[in-house]
């Protein structure tokens, strides 16, 4: 049997590159091979307002910024059901239901909740939903049935749970036949591009820390940020030799370098491997390094600017695609939900005689 493969992003501001290495590139590598039952991928609108309540008109104007990156990188609508949360109920019942089945304790647990609680400051006051979003997040998973998630190494946490709840939904209600099948995630090959750092070296790159190139911006701003990027702060002069651990250049070009891209834009070097070393033993400026980085960036972001666009002159097209598609998802999810609701015993249609 071919997977069933769902995933998505909140829509609180364009997709950058931690997007794009973290998560798309498995999309677009699973979409072309199209060896797969069904793929989803959604637009995760109300999961945002879990931390964006008094910013509903923030969340409501990046749904279409989003629809548009994901088309700009080439995702197909043809090939994948885009979709926006909010506009399939179904989510939301399954997610009274399964919360049943989990402590507040466990959530609190949660690694990737109790790291966003202290990055909002939520510590004092957590809002229910924000809480409880990895249940929100497994029936967001499990409505359709899906064996694949293609995610980044943050969103580990938020799956475990979900897995968690197959074994406790399956284990009370359905012990004979289970309902739900295992997820598992996909993660990208390379560690690096698993939790891409930010251009401040600091944090993981993230729309609200400010450390991030999008994949709409233009050629100005990406030189701009990329050569601000954080290296090696004692690697003054050229002369001087340079570390690579914690050198955010490195790290990117560890994340989107390719060999082919030495013979175009740095021939003096065979790869890799030979511009580290060359870095490491002293020699090599920082300024050449990162117009190499900035090469291979524009090159990479080039056509999905050109796309977008393109695509900003048919925003209603794109409306339309996205409601017609959360129609569809709708319909799929009611299919698992009454199938949940069967072995739950809630199926009241039966009492009548």
């Amino acid at each position: 049997m071919k997977d069933i493969i769902l995933t998505g992003d909140r829509p609180t501001g364009n997709l950058h590159l931690g997007h794009y290495v973290g998560s798309i590139k498995n999309r677009l590598k699973l979409q072309n091979e199209g060896s797969y039952e069904k793929f989803y991928i959604m637009i995760a609108d109300t999961q945002a307002l879990t931390d964006n309540a008094d910013r509903v008109d923030k969340v409501k104007n990046n749904i279409i910024q989003v629809a548009i990156d994901y088309l700009s990188a080439g995702i197909d609508p043809e090939k994948v059901t885009i979709f926006i949360q909010s506009l399939v109920p179904e989510l939301f019942e399954m997610t009274s239901y399964f919360m049943n089945l989990v402590s507040v304790s466990r959530l609190q647990r949660n690694p990737t909740i109790k790291d966003e609680i202290k990055q909002r400051g939520f510590e004092k006051s957590i809002p229910i939903g924000f809480l409880n979003y990895p249940v929100s997040q497994a029936a967001d998973i499990l409505a359709f049935g899906t064996t694949i998630v293609p995610a980044g190494e943050d969103q580990l946490p938020m799956l475990e749970q979900a897995r968690e709840i197959v074994a406790s939904f399956n284990h009370t209600y359905s012990p004979k036949i289970p309902v739900f099948a295992m997820p598992k995630a996909l993660l990208p090959e390379e560690s690096i591009c698993r939790r891409l750092p930010g251009l401040d070296g600091k944090v993981k790159m993230s729309k609200s820390a400010g450390n991030a190139i999008y994949l709409c911006d233009d050629e100005k701003t990406i030189k701009e940020k990329i050569m601000s990027a954080y290296t090696d702060p004692d690697h003054i002069r050229v002369s001087d030799p340079g570390k690579i651990e914690g050198n955010i250049v490195f790290a990117y070009l560890d994340a989107f370098c390719e060999n082919r891209h030495f013979e175009k834009y740095l021939p003096e070097y065979k790869n890799l491997d030979e511009l580290k070393a060359h870095y490491q033993k002293g020699g090599l400026g920082d300024v050449k390094v990162k117009l190499f980085l900035n090469n291979i960036i524009q090159e990479l972001l080039a056509p999905i600017r050109e796309k977008r666009a393109y695509l900003l002159n048919h925003i209603n097209d794109i409306y339309t695609m996205l409601f017609e598609n959360s129609k569809k998802a709708s319909k799929e999810a009611s299919i698992i939900l009454s199938h949940m609701k069967d072995e739950m015993g809630l199926d009241y249609k039966k009492l009548l005689k």
